[in-house]
């Protein structure tokens, strides 16, 4: 991205002088999250879905009441991006990233075209709806929180939650159930009149980047002394906050996710913010910076510029994100091919014992765990990949 008035640097480097020293000044801040409202019916934070599949996820997601738009958001970026034509080597297909199997009991005609196809986005979103109302129905009787118990049974298998009376103790599972309801708060809206948490991390993460002012912009780069100590703008980002102890994704449009996202006028020192070649959909996010105040950010711009202090007053600014530890714990790993991993789903090799459909968890108050896990698809598609994913979202 091309920024514009970089003339206004020294004025920007005057405000944000005292910017960061009321930052400093006032410690650390309180820890991020601001409070959710109750229920499934909650909308979804501007710019976090593509603007074509809104619509359905905010329908879908309230089907039953296990479920919110938000956390319906969370699982489909996590086994895919939202990508429709992803597929795995474990073939898996489509955004919700079903095996043929499961789709055959599960599949949904979401559009009423008179077909269930499993590349057809508003079909996978309906059908994943639907399989997680069906997991839910199923541990119905299990006590605890009916969401978490639903999301377990989605990566354990409905048995094993059964079996347990609630979240089994898998590392793998508990990681899953807690990560999937961190993520979904980043596709939550703000509730109205309040405001998003603050990072603690915020003073770190800026005063890391502020001593990089100066350095010549490498695209791709991640300061390595073998690149000289250069950085693009996801590198930078990356890390300053690595510095702090928070481990974000390589490439913008995935740091995007790694919190929730304050509104223009609660920016605070140390949010990060994005700029987007389509407003309406945030998978083509091709730049990031940390605000600093003022309405100034620092980043490493573009190819024969250097880290400074820019207006983030930009036609292409999309939003900012308040970065948080579960937020950044959360998302899953994207590989260089834009496979999908990590983030405490299912792909890192499923450590609960193999359980059955939920049909069959159903038809039998103690069934036998039969030889095949949950009945569902891992999430680590490996085909086409989401726009910019597996690139340095450097320019």
């Amino acid at each position: 991205m091309v920024l514009r008035k970089a003339g206004a640097a020294a004025a920007a480097a005057a405000v944000v002088t005292v910017g960061f020293v009321g930052l400093v000044s006032v410690g650390t801040f309180a820890a991020s999250g601001a409070a959710q409202p109750a229920g499934n019916n909650l909308a979804l934070s501007a710019g976090t879905v593509p603007a074509a599949y809104q619509p359905l996820i905010q329908k879908w997601g309230t089907l039953c009441p296990e479920i919110s738009p938000p956390m319906l958001a969370a699982q489909l970026y996590q086994e895919s991006g939202f990508d429709p034509s992803a597929r795995s080597p474990a073939k898996a297909y489509g955004m919700a990233q079903f095996l043929e199997g499961t789709w055959a009991s599960y599949g949904t005609d979401g559009n009423n075209d008179g077909k269930r196809d499993i590349w057809d986005a508003s079909d996978a979103i309906a059908s994943a709806a639907t399989y997680d109302c069906a997991l839910a129905k199923d541990v119905s009787t299990v006590p605890g929180d009916r969401q978490a118990n639903m999301l377990a049974a989605y990566n354990a298998g409905p048995y094993a939650v059964i079996r347990a009376g609630g979240v089994p103790g898998y590392k793998e599972t508990q990681g899953y159930v807690r990560n999937i309801q961190s993520l979904a708060r980043s596709f939550t809206a703000p509730v109205t009149g309040g405001s998003v948490g603050l990072s603690r991390q915020a003073a770190g993460a800026i005063y890391y980047a502020q001593t990089k002012l100066g350095t010549p912009y490498l695209w791709g780069g991640e300061g390595l002394p073998s690149q000289n100590g250069r950085f693009d703008c996801s590198g930078l980002t990356q890390a300053a906050f690595e510095s702090v102890g928070i481990k974000l994704p390589r490439v913008a449009n995935d740091q995007w996710y790694a919190g929730e996202h304050p509104s223009r006028s609660e920016l605070r020192p140390g949010d990060l913010v994005f700029f987007a070649n389509d407003l309406n959909d945030p998978r083509s996010i091709h730049h990031v910076g940390i605000y600093v105040g003022g309405g100034f950010m620092i980043d490493a711009p573009h190819t024969g510029a250097v880290i400074r202090y820019d207006t983030i007053d930009q036609r292409d600014y999309i939003g900012a994100t308040r970065i948080t530890q579960d937020g950044a714990e959360a998302l899953p790993v994207r590989g260089a091919d834009g496979s999908i991993s990590g983030g405490g789903g299912p792909s890192g090799g499923n450590q609960a014992p193999a359980s059955p459909s939920p049909a069959a968890a159903a038809a039998a108050a103690a069934p036998a765990a039969p030889a095949t896990p949950a009945g569902r698809a891992p999430a680590t598609p490996a085909g086409p990949a989401p726009a910019t994913s597996g690139r340095p979202a450097g320019t």
